[in-house]
């Protein structure tokens, strides 16, 4: 009776588990729909090729899908995840090891919904959940390009020293299911078509909050619009600190006018700064090709996010230093930096940004200023000259100690606030960082 008893209760707990199990596997290895789906023929006019290549241009998909030296798009590129190193695929028309044998659809999915043809779930280091906002002309466009105005790479993929069981990837169309979004752009009826056309690149192709937003414990971005007050608020990434887009009046864009916006992202410049980090590649590859009705669009979009105070502190203010100081890293400054920035820490406009208001010098996180120091900046190119002015690597001149000490007078100088650098952060970024290259990925399209 017992034993009869038990395989009863044992019967009805086995049969919701494995209903539990098939709606799991039906959900975890499901295609996302696609408007392309009965699409069985494509366009490849030359105008929409080209129109593509401006889109692959806003959507900066050479900083992660290129290296120096290398083919355009033939991946290799190592992003560093917690759980482990992945590399960048090849995103060529190649047959073998490229994208040759996607369809439109086949296309769609991966670029919005990270998924493979076969179903195979990309790592969100693929920024689809913003792809996912991009239009449906856009992506016909995107494909044309990929298709016919890219040349075909025989370059293999490299598998990622993620180890098993971590490497399971059907656990992420769960994490999907959380956190990423399914709809494309849809403008607000309450807003401009200037806004909402910023609005749009902003959140899409442009995929700015992939940097510029905190992310969750599960390494989500916090916010992916407007909505949330997370959203381009600032972020630590890969050993650089990624500031605030908001109108924050120390970390952020509070100072900048829409004129200054546009001015930075045509010219890698202007009276508040210079691009560095990782931003140089964006501009490089990206931002200094989009069309200036399109940079008066960001502008416009980013300087109608509120920023806030709290979060920010009190408004800086320039403070004048009178006398050379005694403090540590006065004299460091003097002798190493002050040729370029100025004794009154204003810099040169337009080449030597300044480092009084800097955001990397009132910002709590240090880690741009310790990482620019270290390791000097890249190459900016502009329509392909190379700039003359680069910040030289510190790292073989000037020990731990001295970078912290010269870090500190910078961000407490002038009115900075950003607070003293130990000499212990810097030994960690030391160990984790390299040199900038002064060889830059340089994307040469047709």
């Amino acid at each position: 009776m017992n034993n009869r008893r038990f395989a009863r209760t044992a019967g009805w707990l086995v049969l919701p588990c494995v209903v539990a199990a098939g709606v799991l596997a039906w959900y975890v290895t499901r295609q996302p729909a696609s408007p392309f789906e009965q699409q069985q023929s494509t366009s490849f006019d030359p105008a929409l090729v080209s129109r593509g290549e401006y889109v692959a241009r806003v959507s900066d998909c050479v900083a992660c899908h290129s290296l120096p030296g290398k083919t355009p798009f033939a991946g290799g590129l190592e992003m560093a995840t917690p759980l482990g190193a992945i590399h960048a695929t090849n995103i060529t028309p190649d047959r073998e090891h490229g994208i040759g044998t996607y369809s439109l659809a086949d296309f769609d999915r991966a670029v919005r919904h990270g998924v493979a043809p076969g179903g195979r779930r990309l790592y969100p280091a693929m920024p689809y959940p913003s792809y996912v906002k991009l239009s449906d002309d856009d992506i016909q466009a995107l494909y044309a390009f990929f298709m016919k105005g890219v040349q075909p790479a025989n370059e293999p993929n490299l598998p990622s020293d993620i180890p098993w069981p971590l490497n399971l990837r059907w656990p992420i169309a769960l994490w999907n299911g959380v956190f990423a979004p399914t709809a494309t752009y849809a403008a607000k009826p309450g807003r401009d078509a200037l806004w909402n056309r910023g609005a749009y690149i902003v959140q899409g192709p442009g995929h700015c909050g992939s940097c510029h937003t905190p992310r969750g414990l599960a390494f989500n971005e916090k916010a992916l619009d407007e909505s949330g007050a997370p959203f381009l608020a600032g972020a630590l990434l890969d050993g650089w600190y990624a500031p605030s887009l908001r109108q924050d009046h120390n970390t952020g864009l509070g100072r900048w006018s829409e004129e200054q916006i546009v001015q930075f992202l045509k010219t890698g410049r202007n009276q508040h700064a210079v691009v560095y980090g990782s931003m140089t590649e964006a501009f490089n590859n990206s931002t200094q090709f989009m069309q200036d009705d399109d940079l008066a669009a960001i502008a416009r979009y980013l300087k109608s996010l509120p920023g806030d105070p709290q979060r920010d502190g009190s408004p800086w203010q320039y403070q004048a230093v009178t006398a050379r100081s005694d403090a540590p890293g006065a004299h460091t400054y003097a002798t190493r930096c002050a040729s370029c920035h100025g004794l009154d820490g204003k810099g040169q406009p337009d080449w030597m940004p300044p480092l009084a208001g800097a955001t990397s010098a009132l910002a709590t996180e240090n880690a741009s200023a310790i990482n620019i120091t270290l390791n000097g900046s890249q190459r900016v190119v502009t329509a392909g000259m190379p700039d003359a002015y680069r910040m030289p690597a510190f790292r073989e001149q000037l020990s731990d100690q001295e970078i912290a000490d010269v870090l500190s007078y910078v961000r407490g100088t002038w009115g900075n606030h950003g607070g003293a650098v130990d000499a212990k952060a810097v030994s960690k970024l030391r160990g984790h960082t390299d040199p900038a290259s002064s060889s830059p990925i340089i994307l040469h399209m047709r």
